[in-house]
């Protein structure tokens, strides 16, 4: 069973090319729920999503006309930090 959003999904032992998704297998190395063993995390890349083969022509009808987020990026996930100091 895994989770039905097109941008993420968390399950047992999913697996995918990272060229389309962010694999993450240590889900407290991120902060994220660990939701038991061999669980892991993929979110999607650039402007690619996730869809199943058999219910296709469901996300094309709920997604029509829609504005989807482009992806995960490295403006989005990377944040600067600076330490000033006065003289």
């Amino acid at each position: 069973e895994t989770s039905s959003s097109i941008r993420f999904k968390y399950g047992k032992n999913l697996n995918i090319h990272q060229k389309y998704a962010m694999v993450i297998k240590d889900p407290k190395k991120f902060r994220l729920p660990n939701l038991g063993i061999n669980t892991n995390y993929l979110i999607a890349k650039e402007n690619f999503y996730f869809v199943y083969p058999t219910n296709y022509h469901k996300f094309q009808a709920h997604y029509h006309d829609t504005f989807q987020h482009g992806g995960m990026s490295m403006e989005e996930t990377i944040l600067p930090i600076v330490t000033l100091t006065p003289k």
